[in-house]
């Protein structure tokens, strides 16, 4: 993404911002993999949405009122003996010139240089409990300040949440981040078609990750969105399985959950197939029944409606359907009413998209569901989930079926990203068979 979307955003935090404020907003801090090495470093959701800046060991701060420059950013400065062990480093220039910062300096010049900032600010916005060694820092500025009251400098008599303000700016995509979305999805896709392609009995669940890692890779991604989930027969049991490392066995499904990261935009697509490349009977009734619900959830998918109104289908319709197989017994409305489905059915509907996997906007807006506008990103993903147990007849045992999409709200209803994911049973077991979708 360009300069403009970056700072646009910015603009757009500071047209929200009280007069008189400052926000504030450190990188995410590297973590640590073991003793000296680091996992690959990835930014903050929110700091790289204002920003766009990759680098660790960084501070942004926004001042609307400030003549000098409104947006200013402390970073490392250009060292060559470290970018020879660590890589290149911006520098403040290329802070100001590559990032559109009006102002740069050295990070190890904040401690001196922020609380200066903040003297002429009633209003502070920052991500509170965000990491605890921020809040300490954020602590001793004020304190610094404070101490200097009887001198008339004022102390900021406010302090707002900025992760709320800028997770509901994140909520309505642009075009820019909705093309970055699309651009993750096809490479998910290609990915997905790839493992069903190479599925067979007697791999390991791990071989079909890395079929998924490598097409990620080879599509110029260096990272999945979340650790995939590859798992066979009753792993599929465990939501978030990612020991990947059970034998895939004939007759049994396999769940695959996984999405590639795109310029710090996810994608997240789950696909359940035979192992051995068909489908029971009892499985492919499992499957049309959440195929179904996925539908039904859909059509509920619409500027206006609120967010429980897909899940509300997607219930009915599983409820209704595992009476008619035998595995609930009771009349409709009751089992709903008592939420019987939850022995089989236990997820939500889906969750927001975007920058992470799952964003994290509110669902609910002063105790009301919020409603789908132009914009949104979110997952459709109804699953039935049936364990084996004495009270339930052996041939469903085991059989656990997601399918899971990614729905864009238009104006108009929706658009499903994923569609080019082969879905119905048909299109599944002539893809693994040799066919094309």
């Amino acid at each position: 993404m360009d300069k403009t979307e970056f700072k646009q955003r910015r603009q757009r935090l500071m047209d929200i911002m009280e007069a008189g404020s400052l926000a504030i907003l450190p990188a995410a801090p590297p973590q640590i993999r073991s003793r000296d090495i680091e996992h690959p470093y990835r930014q903050d959701s929110n700091f790289y949405y204002l920003t766009g800046f990759p680098e660790p060991h960084a501070i942004l701060v926004i001042i609307p009122q400030r003549e000098q420059g409104q947006y200013i950013l402390f970073c490392r400065e250009r060292d060559q003996n470290q970018e020879t062990w660590h890589g290149h480093r911006t520098g403040l220039e290329g802070a100001c010139e590559i990032y559109g910062a009006d102002d740069a300096f050295p990070i190890s010049d904040a401690d001196d240089i922020v609380p200066g900032l903040m003297e002429s600010c009633h209003c502070l916005y920052y991500p509170i409990g965000q990491t605890q060694e921020f809040d300490e820092q954020m602590t001793e500025w004020l304190n610094q300040l404070r101490s200097r009251e009887r001198d008339g400098v004022e102390v900021p008599s406010e302090v707002i949440s900025l992760d709320y303000i800028v997770h509901n700016m994140r909520l309505r995509k642009s075009e820019a981040e909705i093309q970055a979305i699309r651009n993750a999805i096809a490479i998910s896709i290609k990915a997905h078609k790839q493992a069903m392609r190479f599925c067979r009995p007697n791999l390991y669940e791990y071989e079909l990750e890395a079929e998924i890692i490598h097409t990620f890779m080879q599509s110029g991604c260096r990272s999945p969105a979340y650790p995939s989930i590859v798992a066979g027969g009753q792993n599929a049991l465990i939501f978030h399985y990612t020991d990947n490392e059970a034998i895939l066995n004939d007759g049994d499904l396999i769940l695959i959950d996984a999405g590639v990261e795109f310029d710090h935009y996810a994608a997240d697509l789950t696909r359940t197939f035979p192992v051995n490349g068909y489908f029971s009977k009892p499985q492919q009734k499992i499957y049309e029944l959440v195929l179904q619900a996925q539908r039904a959830a859909l059509e509920k998918i619409q500027p206006g409606n609120q967010w429980f109104e897909p899940y509300q289908a997607a219930v009915e319709v599983i409820t209704e359907g595992l009476i008619k197989l035998g595995l609930l017994v009771g009349k409709l409305d009751v089992l709903i009413e008592e939420e019987a489905y939850k022995r089989f059915y236990m997820l939500q509907i889906g969750h927001w998209l975007g920058m992470d996997v799952h964003d994290p906007s509110l669902y609910k807006v002063d105790e009301v569901w919020r409603s789908f506008e132009p914009g949104m990103v979110m997952t459709v993903e109804p699953g039935i989930y049936i364990p084996a147990a004495e009270d339930i007849a052996d041939e469903w045992w085991n059989i656990c079926v997601r399918i899971e999409d990614d729905v864009l709200i238009t104006t108009g209803g929706h658009e499903i990203l994923s569609a080019d994911l082969p879905k119905t049973i048909a299109e599944i077991e002539t893809l693994m068979a040799g066919g094309d979708f």
